[in-house]
């Protein structure tokens, strides 16, 4: 196993919404092209027939086998990179579910402490065996086809019968070590107005004026605290959006990109390909399909 030190990870902003439970990605691939990130939500990795994909977890590196299963806690950097991987069809289902959809009071229960003990290791980065990845296969896939609290109720059953699982193991030596970015009142005043008004044009100073800052203060504070400028987070928020709306959807791009805040086409397609790695058409095109819980 290599070092991971020197990969650069972004923070990804999820298609999954406050409202949602959980987000089922289902597609079929021929490469591997999504760039190294991190985000608060649990993220469940299923990939088939991609022998010599390259692993990256925290600060761990590896070649995958024919089967993949591997359960990504919050905040930690992971991706998987094409390395010597020669298959053109590839099938890759991501579980996607919010950190506090099962809360303490139900993960405190007897019954719920192997679940509970699971999503702790997944901190950081648990992969599950080829056997049990095969005997799990099935209700994988079928999660992508349920709805409502079908979907709910079989993925706790799905996260209680990985957690009994044997032969697991965990990967990186480091968990993610992100500032959490709901931590400071003032970042989420940003957030909770950027999720409201992401489809207008919005000026660092009208944010800035909202939490009586002057403009240096106020992008010195978002700096701090994502690592980015409050237009590089503006346009990551309305990235995210616009992720989820070509997947839901079969509105043009254009429509999309105008409706999630973007007033040049170009410049949509330009920021899409640099964050997601992919053009919204390609982007749109590896999906076969996406499921919500709300």
């Amino acid at each position: 196993m290599e070092s991971a030190k020197s990969t650069f990870f972004n923070r990804e902003i999820t298609p999954l919404t406050a409202e949602d439970c959980l987000l089922v990605f289902d597609r079929w691939k021929d490469k591997f092209d999504f760039p190294a990130h991190f985000h608060p939500e649990y993220e469940l990795n299923f990939i088939a027939h991609a022998p010599g994909v390259k692993r990256i977890v925290g600060d761990h590196i590896a070649e995958i086998g024919e089967l993949e299963l591997v359960l990504v806690g919050p905040n930690l950097p992971h991706c998987w990179e094409q390395g010597n991987c020669r298959s053109t069809k590839v099938r890759e289902i991501t579980i996607q579910f919010h950190r506090d959809l099962f809360d303490e009071s139900l993960l405190n229960r007897n019954i719920m402490q192997p679940v509970r003990d699971l999503l702790k290791r997944s901190l950081w980065g648990v992969t599950f065996s080829e056997e049990t990845t095969r005997q799990t296969q099935e209700r994988i896939e079928k999660l992508a086809s349920l709805n409502g609290m079908d979907a709910f109720m079989e993925l706790l059953s799905l996260l209680f019968d990985l957690s009994t699982s044997r032969n697991q193991q965990t990967l990186s030596s480091t968990t993610g070590k992100h500032d959490d970015f709901y931590s400071n009142e003032k970042v989420q005043r940003v957030y909770e107005f950027v999720q409201k008004s992401y489809m207008r044009k919005i000026k660092v100073e009208e944010v800035a004026d909202l939490l009586h800052m002057t403009e240096v203060s106020f992008s010195r504070l978002i700096k701090q605290r994502t690592g980015k400028t409050f237009v590089d987070f503006l346009n990551d928020t309305r990235i995210g959006f616009a992720t989820r709306q070509l997947i839901e959807n079969n509105d043009s791009i254009s429509e999309i990109a105008f409706r999630c805040g973007f007033n040049n086409l170009a410049n949509f397609n330009r920021i899409f390909k640099k964050r997601k790695g992919t053009t919204p058409t390609e982007f749109r095109n590896n999906f076969a399909g996406i499921r919500r819980v709300n």
